[in-house]
This record gives structure tokens, sequence and C-alpha cells, in this order.
């Protein structure tokens, strides 16, 4: 009795000391920079002088900011978009890809790059992309079309945003092409066969048998790409860095000037705790739609 008592103390510290460091880091890197960034959006803090405590002021000074409250209203906007036209470019792409083309291999691959690709590079790329002056291959292409005068792009207030999200939609549907391919090759091959002999036809199929069944897929997809949207920094640092002016500031901006710029800790832990609250209830709203379509 003492042995196997023994023996199952010796795997329980096994299994802990396996696990510690993961705690450890989550500890240190996580959870404390969490707590005390509750605590820092109830002070007025500078990283220079003692901390005073403000109480909610730092919350009021913020929704009176008129760039942060843009930022919140941009933030959803760029949100929306990227969700939309990703979750539709990566569904369209795995459909495409899930045929048996030519060197679908190598399009798999190449599709799939940008999302592993230094942020820098594909910054400096597409900046050349939308180029205005000298025209840049789009704005060649634009004028080919018959555009007179194509779009300043990352250089003017109304199009800068069009052109992040342009380049957030192209960096992350490769990523996203492999979950939808990856559910696509799930679903068993009898069903597209007894739609067949039914006289189904492929988009038929597609809408009645075929979607229905990439439900969780899709909603890891719009989940996912919720979460990085709303805390997407570097790809818009890289291009804008939240400008021109403020027309790609979104609230991940807005905490990183307020931080790193204007040295005011207290206000941006509030932004940061503000950001918190809106995904995690859009989060928890999109689990309750998913547990309500899978009943």
């Amino acid at each position: 009795m003492a042995k196997r008592y023994s023996l199952t103390a010796r795997n329980t510290l096994v299994g802990l000391s396996f696990i510690l460091p993961n705690f450890a880091g989550f500890f240190v890197f996580v959870l404390i920079p969490v707590l005390f960034s509750l605590v820092l959006s109830v002070m007025k803090w500078d990283g220079f002088n003692p901390m005073k405590f403000v109480a909610l002021d730092n919350f009021f000074m913020i929704f009176r900011d008129s760039v942060f409250r843009a930022s919140i209203w941009r933030t959803f906007l760029y949100t929306a978009s990227c969700v939309a036209l990703t979750m539709f470019a990566s569904l369209g792409l795995a459909v495409l890809l899930n045929k048996g083309i030519r060197a679908k291999t190598f399009f798999r691959s190449a599709i799939y790059f940008p999302s592993v690709a230094s942020v820098i590079a594909i910054a400096v790329v597409w900046q050349q992309l939308f180029m205005k002056t000298p025209p840049g291959p789009i704005n060649m292409f634009l004028r080919v079309l018959g555009v007179d005068n194509p779009p300043g792009w990352f250089g003017t207030t109304k199009w800068a945003l069009p052109g992040v999200i342009i380049v957030s939609v192209w960096r992350s549907m490769g990523y996203y092409m492999i979950v939808y391919l990856a559910a696509l090759q799930n679903i068993p091959r009898e069903l597209h066969e007894a739609a067949s002999i039914d006289g189904a036809t492929g988009v038929q199929y597609f809408w009645r048998i075929a979607m229905p069944l990439l439900l969780p897929a899709t909603f890891f997809v719009v989940l996912m790409m919720t979460i990085n949207s709303f805390k997407s920094f570097d790809i818009i640092f890289a291009l804008t860095e939240g400008g021109p002016g403020t027309a790609t500031t979104l609230v991940s901006n807005y905490i990183y000037n307020n931080a790193f710029i204007y040295f005011n800790y207290g206000r941006t832990s509030a932004a940061a705790l503000v950001l918190f609250l809106i995904v995690g209830g859009i989060t928890f709203f999109q689990f309750r739609v998913e547990k309500k379509l899978s009943e």
C-alpha cells in the first residue's frame, strides 16, 4: 500500500514538474502584469513620480477623449471588415484548393506563407505596391482599368484604413484557409456521392450539406479573427503607425501611444481594461450564439 502511494506521489510530482514552468511563466508574465494594470487603471502615474489614486478619473478622461472614442468605432469597423472578408476569402480558397487542381500543394504553401512571414517585410512590400508617386503596381493597374486619379492609400485619411484592411486580410486568409481545408477534408465522401445520386448540384451540396458541417470551423475562424483583429497592432504600426493623423489609430495604437509616447500609464491601463471588456463581451456573445446553433 505504501509503495502504491509512493508511486502515485512520484507520478504526481513528475506531472507537476512538467507544468510548473508554464504556470511560472503565466504567473510572472501574464497574471502579475494584468493585476498591476488593474491597479494602474485607478492611478495617475508617469513611471517616474509617485502614484496618485484618482479613482475612475482615467476612465472619464479617455471617454472624453475624441481620439479614443473614434478609435473604438474604427476598431469595430476594422474588425468587422477583416472577419467578414477573411472568412469568405479563406473559405473560397479552401473550396478551390480542395479540388483536384494542378500544383495545389504549391498554391496552399504560397497562400499560407504570408501568415508566417515577417510583419516588417510585409509592410515594406505593400507600401511599395500601394505607392502613389511614383505609382506602384496597384495604382498602375487601376489606371489601366480607367481610374484616372487612383487613391493615395496609406498617404490619405480616406484610403489608409481600407488599405490596412486589405493587407490584414491577405496576411490572415492563408492560416484560416488551412482550417477550412481540414474541415472540408473531414466531411465524409459518402455524403457527396449520395447528394450526386439524388441530383443535387454543387451549389446545393455546398449550402445544404457542407456548410452545416463547417459551422464549428466557421465559429473558430470568427472567434479567433475577432480577438486577433481587436488586438491587432503590429501590422498597423508597421504600415502607417496609426496615421496619417489618426486615420488608422485603433484602440491598441491608442494604448501604445499613451504608454510609450505620453507616459500616461493610468490612462493606458484604463483603455486596455475597456478593450478587454469589449473583447470579453463579444466572445461571450459568440459562444452563446454557437451554443444555440449547435442545439
